[in-house]
């Protein structure tokens, strides 16, 4: 193998070229003495090993290798990153960056060198083939197959981190929702074949009216969005809508056939309208559907109607507090079912809101209480409540199936919450092992170390790890890498419901090799029909969720169908 040995220290080199000299594997060995000069010889990407001293000059070993796992296919090249310090925080810090081994210079001979090489390029293969994988996927996640431009779930993605990145900024952020005029004629007159052409050309001349920073997205059908970044002043925003309305307002010639079709466009702004990534999508759309409805072939921008929103916030949160008071909260359970013998192997424990005056679902009110914080006592009384629930469950019927619960980002960042669930599991007599808790990608993006150590601490308890919703979210490899995930579970979405949708399918089929290929177990939700069940078996998904088996149901109610008849 070809080396690449980056060190200041004239000493250190010639110890480690005295290390490497009976060496067979390797074949070159090239040093230079600082990082300038070793990423300019790794842009070759003829090296297998680079050999990396941490302090340096200018550019230290851990900033040298942020900038070569940033490039295409992670830099091509294995690293070993080397210190004459043993700090233990020092290494973490060097592998989180991508490096493959540390070691320190005091323990280099011969054959711990030999070995750490050798170690270092297997692990960098391995590696290599996830990376790949993961791309091969992300194309297909990411991109619209007929047209070639971002599909709704990037795009989506993409909107979350743009207003995260412009908290700081007093920058404009307009969202741009387009809807085609009448191109359902076009498609009843001509065919679908000729409307997937015009979507094409809609796509091209919309294109031709953009800089090429922004970021254009089709969201399926005739819909389409733009987003608009760094915007100092509204007027950006309506220039470019007029343009497109322009450009679409002419003739497209297909097959000899003159076709004609305007556009309507809602826009918002952040943060002028919105404060939200969802809040913002939902003004696009009002505003758009205003444009249509005003007369089509138009731009509009949102009107706020922001009071009513904050008193129906205002409200929930209101009630959510007098709620805790009065223990108004219920769990249900759904069952998780093994594909291989349909038996309920554990639940999934999920609040409801019985007594809540007006009606009210956890999609709505789960994020009014993270942002008010109340989630804190409302997480406490979830694991509470199942652990119990669980507890009593064991006692009564012996057998040993686990329950899932879900931890929020908020929930993540208290410090009571390792002490809160071992005092639980305690006081319960609950094996660790059986309490599996679901975290969100939202929660792994947090590059905090205090949320690192958290979710270490949740594995040292003994309790299990899943990523929830993986493919609606940012779903990042390094997720997968960085934290002691063992489940992950497909979100409901990704789910085909025919061997028609050849792409979700394949997505599926993606996702399910690549978790498997590094030894994660799988459960996939919103399991409806008996093809999905079939698929999830072929694919070798051993667990399952949906209402193709149940739905969540009270305590009581889960006993009597699964417990005490426990179904084949």
């Amino acid at each position: 193998m070809n080396i690449l040995l980056v060190d200041d220290d004239e000493v250190d080199r010639k110890l480690i070229k005295r290390a490497l000299t009976n060496d067979v594997n390797v074949r070159n060995l090239y040093e230079v003495s600082s990082a300038i000069e070793g990423l300019k010889l790794a842009e070759t990407g003829e090296f297998d090993v680079l050999l990396l001293d941490y302090m340096m000059p200018e550019i230290d070993g851990i900033e040298m290798v942020i900038e070569i796992r940033s490039r295409p296919n992670l830099g091509e090249t294995a690293i070993i990153m080397m210190s004459s310090s043993e700090d233990e925080e020092l290494a973490l810090s060097c592998l989180h960056a991508g490096a493959q081994d540390f070691i320190t210079k005091k323990e280099i001979t011969s054959s711990k060198l030999k070995r750490s090489l050798l170690q270092a390029k297997k692990r960098f293969e391995m590696e290599k083939k996830l990376h790949d994988s993961f791309c091969q996927v992300r194309e297909l996640a990411e991109k619209d197959s007929l047209t070639g431009l971002s599909n709704r779930y990037h795009f989506e993605d993409a909107l979350k981190v743009s207003i995260n990145n412009n908290k700081r900024s007093n920058d404009i952020i307009a969202l741009l929702f387009l809807d085609l005029d009448h191109f359902k004629n076009i498609n009843d007159t001509y065919g679908h074949e000729m409307g997937d052409m015009f979507l094409k050309e809609v796509a091209k001349r919309t294109n031709q009216c953009l800089r090429g920073n922004e970021l254009f997205a089709r969201l399926g059908g005739d819909e389409f969005a733009i987003l608009l970044t760094g915007l100092k002043n509204d007027n950006d925003a309506t220039t470019v809508a007029r343009r497109i309305i322009k450009a679409l307002g002419k003739t497209i010639v297909i097959n000899e056939n003159q076709l004609q079709c305007g556009v309507s466009i809602g826009i918002a702004l952040y943060p002028n309208d919105a404060d939200s990534a969802e809040t913002l999508k939902k003004y696009a759309d009002i505003a758009m559907y205003r444009a249509k409805k005003e007369g089509r072939n138009q731009l509009c921008y949102f009107e706020p109607l922001m009071q009513q929103q904050f008193s129906r916030n205002f409200q929930i949160e209101t009630q959510l507090k007098e709620s805790i008071k009065q223990n108004d909260f219920e769990l249900h359970y759904q069952p998780v079912i093994s594909t291989s013998n349909k038996k309920m192997i554990g639940v999934e424990a999920l609040i409801r809101w019985p007594n809540c005056p007006f009606i009210c679902y956890p999609d709505e009110f789960i994020p009014v209480a993270e942002q008010s914080r109340i989630i804190e006592e409302i997480g406490e009384w979830v694991l509470e409540t199942g652990i119990k629930q669980l507890s009593l469950w064991q006692t009564k019927f012996g057998d040993e199936f686990t329950m899932a619960i879900n931890i929020s980002a908020i929930q993540l960042e208290s410090k009571n919450l390792i002490s809160t669930i071992k005092k639980t599991l305690k006081a319960y007599n609950v094996p660790s092992k059986l309490l599996i808790l679901e975290l969100t990608e939202t929660a792994l993006l947090v590059q905090d170390e205090s949320n690192r150590m958290q979710i270490n601490e949740l594995c040292k308890l003994g309790c299990k790890l899943a990523l929830d919703d993986f493919g609606t979210g940012f779903s990042s490899l390094s997720h997968l890498v960085n934290f002691p995930i063992t489940t992950v579970k497909i979100d409901k979405s990704l789910l085909p419901t025919s061997d028609k949708e050849t792409r979700h399918l394949s997505i599926v089929k993606g996702i399910t090799k690549m978790v498997n290929t590094i030894g994660l177990h799988i459960i996939a939700e919103g399991v409806e029909t008996e093809y999905q069940y079939e698929l999830c078996k072929q694919l070798e998904i051993s667990e399952l969720q949906g209402y193709f088996f149940d739905k969540a149901m009270p305590s009581d109610e889960l006993e009597r169908k699964w417990l005490f008849s426990n179904p084949s």
